[in-house]
């Protein structure tokens, strides 16, 4: 059974940096994709950034060059370091998992296999 649980969000001042992170659990083949999603109050889920076993990632055209994703595959852990944060950046961040490298497919919510709670970021504006 995969788990996958969420840490480190919190309110920042624009511009400043958060770091999630995301402990997961489960069968490794389960776990070949990592993605962070956010959903901001009244819009649908958005794919931010993904990072495959092998380190190779994908990002959002609106976080490309402010956020990067990794993975540390010893401790089963995703991160997502957030920099130069924006009143935009503000939701509640989704950690999800896929057998489907995340560079082989677009990352939409349906076809993420496991999420965890989400943590909640907030830039005020």
């Amino acid at each position: 059974q995969v788990q996958l649980v969420e840490s480190g969000g919190g309110s920042v001042q624009a511009g400043g940096s958060l770091r999630l992170s995301c402990a997961a659990s489960g069968p490794s083949f389960s776990l070949q994709c990592l993605a962070w999603f956010r959903q901001a109050p009244g819009k649908e889920r958005e794919a931010v950034a993904g990072v495959d076993r092998d380190d190779g990632t994908t990002y959002a055209d609106t976080v490309k060059g402010r956020f990067t994703v990794s993975r540390d595959n010893a401790k089963n852990t995703v991160y997502l370091q957030m920099d130069s944060l924006k009143p935009d950046d503000t939701g509640m961040y989704y950690c999800a998992a896929r057998a489907i490298w995340c560079r082989w497919a677009p990352l939409v919510h349906s076809d993420m296999g496991f999420w965890g709670k989400g943590t909640l970021v907030t830039i005020p504006s």
